[in-house]
């Protein structure tokens, strides 16, 4: 099979899969009011462009074994194959209107740090989840598939580990072992665009103890599976299109908190059942991975933060003010800066002893750290360029009166050449990304997505090498031994 067009993905996903949005099942996520328009422009559009002629070199490639798959699942083994993923991120994302899509790049994330993990798994515990991962991974491939990924536990008391919870499903576990497979339950949060996957990887959030064993559980569940419930967050987009939503009508994410209500997995859908000690490096190789995608997808939104903050001056008339100048020069270097590091930690990558690439892991928690900590910085500079009407402005209906809208065009005009219609459209779409729904989501996700500040600063104090420049310093302060 190896690739699909875009309605080929649509009809999978008319499966009666258990979706829930606003308190009613969702008949189909395909023709669904809100979560329609997400599935047919935003999520189809990684097949549409790998039907593109203009596109099909980056988005596809060969497969193992001959005939073509989507790049997203060629595992990398190279510096250059991390940085066709990147570009493959980065034109995915600007065709989303600045959204990831992440569909295919979050299961392609997992299923390579399984790639890396299972082999280690196998060594300790004499297992077979290599050649498992391997399984579904050229499954994912030949049948093009979508995938989603649940690792964020509900949690709970975060003070606790997941045994000493006061509720055992705060973490999904393993409640039944069979001769053929094993019985989940439980609940992740966060779960990006489960709706609009055939599959969906569940995955340990982090290291876990002997008495946490029945929590370590990695496998795959098709998005239809008896016992899966999602139920659709009705934040972050999904406005009218028009004027006041011109990005986030139809291009947004939709997370699920996703259900297990004893949901059966077959033996060759388990990656890891009870192995407590490979939790964490699961947790933390899929970060590895996670958070090179995330960095990806972040540049598309900075250039769009930079060129709305360029366009709405010059319509204000301001461009050229030494403070807009100032405002400018921060974005671009903001801007500049995440993706340049981006592009380092492909090229200083590390290759496992499966030949797995891994991108370098400072450079891309640097990366993230830097996105995250200085994002409310420059959505600041940009509600300052725009000025109130962000939030004081008419409605597009107001714009459409005869009566009205003459008076509008006239009075809400900028510098000379720019009318109120013109002024408004760039007002909207700095407002659609600084001031809407869909721009405190994406604040939020700025904080809290692929892992917290914290998390970054955490993973960079660990896996910086600090002997040569202790070395170095020891020896211009004569310390040397």
């Amino acid at each position: 099979m190896g690739l699909r067009t875009a309605e080929e993905y649509l009809a999978s996903l008319r499966d009666g899969r258990d979706v829930r949005f606003r308190g009613r099942r969702v008949a189909d996520v395909t023709t669904h009011e809100v979560l329609g328009p997400v599935a047919r422009e935003h999520i189809a559009g990684d097949y549409r462009l790998a039907e593109d002629p203009a596109h099909r070199d980056l988005a596809v490639c060969e497969a193992p074994g001959g005939g073509l798959m989507s790049r997203f699942y060629k595992v990398p083994t190279s510096a250059d194959d991390l940085l066709k993923r990147r570009a493959l991120i980065d034109l995915s994302t600007r065709h989303g209107k600045g959204s990831v899509v992440l569909v295919k790049e979050i299961g392609s994330d997992a299923l390579f740090a399984l790639t890396v993990v299972a082999p280690r798994v196998d060594r300790a515990y004499g297992t077979d989840y290599a050649a498992r991962v391997a399984a579904f991974l050229d499954h994912a491939r030949t049948h093009d598939l979508a995938i989603a990924v649940a690792q964020t536990d509900v949690k709970g008391d975060r003070s606790r580990r997941p045994s000493e919870q006061p509720h055992p499903d705060y973490y999904v576990r393993i409640v039944e072992r069979r001769s053929d497979g094993i019985v989940i339950r439980g609940a992740k949060a966060h779960t990006t665009n489960t709706p609009f996957a055939n599959e969906v990887i569940v995955l340990p959030t982090r290291a876990l103890g002997e008495a946490d064993a029945a929590y370590a559980v990695a496998c795959a569940v098709p998005a239809d599976a008896k016992g899966l419930r999602m139920i659709a967050s009705p934040f972050g987009g999904g406005g009218r299109p028009g004027l006041h939503h011109p990005l986030s009508a139809h291009h947004h994410l939709v997370d699920t908190v996703t259900l297990f209500d004893d949901v059966f997995v077959p033996h060759e859908r388990v990656f890891l059942a009870g192995e407590w000690r490979a939790a964490g490096d699961v947790a933390n190789t899929f970060v590895q991975f996670h958070r090179f995608t995330a960095v990806s997808y972040k540049a598309p939104m900075l250039d769009l933060i930079v060129g709305a903050a360029d366009l709405i001056a010059d319509y204000n008339g301001i461009r050229h003010a030494s403070h807009v100048v100032e405002k400018l020069t921060r974005l671009i270097a903001y801007a500049e800066t995440v993706k340049g590091l981006t592009e380092l930690a492909a090229i200083r990558c590390r290759t496992t002893e499966g030949g797995v690439a891994v991108p370098d892991v400072t450079l891309t928690n640097i990366a993230k750290a830097h996105f995250a900590a200085n994002y409310h910085t420059a959505i600041r500079d940009l509600q300052d360029l725009a000025g109130g009407l962000l939030v004081t402005g008419p409605d597009e209906a107001d714009l459409a009166d005869p009566e009205t809208g003459p008076a509008l065009r006239h009075y809400l005009g900028g510098r000379a050449g720019v009318d109120g219609e013109a002024r408004l459209k760039a007002m909207n779409l700095v407002r659609d990304l600084a001031a809407s729904d869909f721009g405190g989501y994406n604040e939020i996700l700025t904080i809290h997505a692929e892992g917290s500040l914290q998390a970054q600063q955490i993973t960079i104090a660990r896996d910086y090498d600090l002997a040569p420049a202790r070395r170095y310093a020891e020896e211009l302060a004569g310390l040397a031994r």
